[in-house]
Formats: C-alpha cells, sequence, structure tokens
C-alpha cells in the first residue's frame, strides 16, 4: 500500500463567512479526535493527528475496520455519543486509555468514526484526486457499512449546510467545513476552511502548571487535536477554583511549549475530571484563554 502512517493530515483555515458559489461541499465538524485509519494486509492501524499510534486504544474501531477492503486509509474523526450529543471528554478518556482498560472503556464508551475523506482505495494512493472523486468512493467503501464507521453527511447545497449549522449543535456539531469539489487532498496545508458555530470550546485539562492548590495556567487537550496547550496565566478566581478541583500535587513531570513562555514543566492528571471552556485569541495564534471551569460527568 502507497500511503503508510504516519500522514500528514489536511488542515482547515478559520473563516467567519461560509465560502457560497459552485464547486463546494459542506460537511458537519463534529467534536472530537482526529484519526487516520489504515486498513492493511495484516490487520488494522490508527493514527492520531500528531502521527502517534493509538490502536489500542480504540479496540472497538480496530476490529470495525477489519471489514473494509485491504489497502484503504480514511481521514476523520472519532466521536463518543452520551446523551444524544458527542462527548468531547468521553473521547478524551478513550483516548488516554491504557491498553489494560482499552476493552473496558470501550464497552462503556463505545467510540464512532465519521469519515470526511479517503487517502488510499485498494492500495491506490487517490490524494491526487478530485475531492468530489474521493468523496463518491469513500460513500461506496463506507455507506454500506453503517456505525461505527461511516462517511460524515455531505451536501452542495448550501441552504441545506446553513439548516445544518443553526440545527446541529444541539447534537455537538460546532460548525461545518467546506472543501472545493476540485481539491485534491493537501496534507499538512490548510486548504478546507471551517466555520465555527461559536468562538469558544470546551477542552479537557490533562495537567497544570504551578502548584496543585492555585496553578498558575492549564494544560489542555482541545477538540480535533491530540496535542497539548498550554494556557494563559489564570485569573486569580480561576486559580482558586482550579485549587478547589483537588488536582493531585506532585512535581512536574513533563513538558509543554506555552506562547510567550517558552518551554514549561507541568504535572500530569489523569482523566478528564475536569474541562475548560476557552477561547482563543485571534490576534496572536495558539494563544488560549480559560473562561470558566467544571467538573466532567463520569462516564
Amino acid at each position: 500500500m502507497s500511503v503508510r502512517p504516519p500522514v500528514r493530515v489536511a488542515l482547515a483555515q478559520s473563516v467567519r463567512e461560509l465560502p457560497r458559489g459552485p464547486g463546494w461541499w459542506y460537511e458537519p465538524k463534529f467534536d472530537g479526535h482526529r484519526m487516520v485509519v489504515f486498513r492493511e494486509a495484516d490487520g488494522v492501524v490508527l493514527q492520531a493527528r500528531s502521527g502517534r499510534i493509538v490502536t489500542a486504544a480504540f479496540p472497538d474501531l480496530a476490529t470495525a475496520a477489519l471489514a473494509v477492503p485491504a489497502g484503504c486509509v480514511f481521514d476523520g474523526e472519532v466521536v463518543v455519543w452520551t446523551g444524544g450529543r458527542t462527548d468531547f471528554a468521553a473521547v478524551q478518556r478513550r483516548a488516554a486509555a491504557t491498553p489494560g482498560r482499552a476493552g473496558l472503556l470501550a464497552a462503556r464508551l463505545p467510540a464512532s468514526y465519521a469519515a470526511f475523506d479517503v487517502l488510499a482505495d485498494g492500495g491506490e494512493d487517490v490524494r491526487r484526486l478530485p475531492y468530489g472523486e474521493r468523496r463518491a468512493r469513500l460513500v461506496t467503501l463506507l455507506g454500506p457499512l453503517g456505525p461505527p464507521l461511516q462517511p460524515v453527511p455531505a451536501t452542495r447545497d448550501v441552504e441545506t449546510a446553513l439548516t445544518w449549522y443553526e440545527t446541529l449543535p444541539a447534537s455537538g456539531i460546532e460548525g461545518l467545513v467546506a472543501k472545493r469539489d476540485d481539491s485534491p487532498y493537501r496534507g499538512g496545508r490548510r486548504a478546507w476552511r471551517k466555520l465555527r458555530h461559536t468562538e469558544t470550546w470546551e477542552g479537557v485539562v490533562v495537567g497544570y502548571v504551578g502548584p496543585a492548590r492555585r496553578p498558575s495556567a492549564l494544560v489542555l487537550v482541545l477538540p480535533g487535536d491530540d496535542e497539548v496547550t498550554v494556557s494563559t496565566p489564570l485569573s486569580s478566581p480561576l486559580r482558586a477554583e482550579a485549587g478547589r478541583a483537588r488536582l493531585p500535587p506532585s512535581a512536574p513531570t513533563r513538558t509543554a511549549i506555552a506562547p510567550g513562555w517558552g518551554e514549561v514543566g507541568y504535572t500530569e492528571v489523569a482523566g478528564a475530571g475536569l474541562l475548560a471552556e476557552v477561547e482563543r485569541g485571534s490576534a496572536r495564534l495558539g494563544v488560549t484563554r480559560v473562561l470558566r471551569l467544571r467538573e466532567a460527568v463520569p462516564g
């Protein structure tokens, strides 16, 4: 097979208005973890956006992907549905599971894979083909299978897309992605367009900077990504609130790059017990400000 892990995934540029006119396709943007699925001749490999192999964390999806013909590679989003909506904290629990706990969590929090592109079909690298043709192949390959592997809905009708934009947030769908019908798959480039329904979103707290009783910043994993993000310094009330969340005290064991600070040490937090609503500043790319905190509902 010509497409092998790791691969660089295609990215999307944020826009404030949905692009219109002939030649555009529109898809819902799911609130989950990016994943590339490789159906190889001797099994299945699952790759996160960062290139990390996460097959062991999602045994249910690895088993389901065995139904796909060998030599196929898909790009998409892993989601977990709870109470009729996507649950990013539950996805993060799944992604962080040890091999010993992965099977138990798969039974409690079954994952679904929303595929939005195909990179290889029967061993043929199709990334240079137009999106419209790749979309047709995606539907042919995954359409008959059904959950937990399925193609995302897609439309060329802007009015249908706008209806999705207004109604789907109740299900946890965070916006739309627009793609040109004639565009190839450009790994590592922001050729797609994404329109978010809100300028804020919810991340999972996976660590903290400073003392547990009054952290100076939080380390987060945000929807659509599996790499950590360090927040800007917390306000005094948020530092006190984070301290009341009983974060496990210990010496910093990991490092991350914080905008404006450089490399910082942080203490890792297991599980997904604390969530943070954040916003990304538009003036300085990557600056993440925590707005409020809440405890995750146990899955």
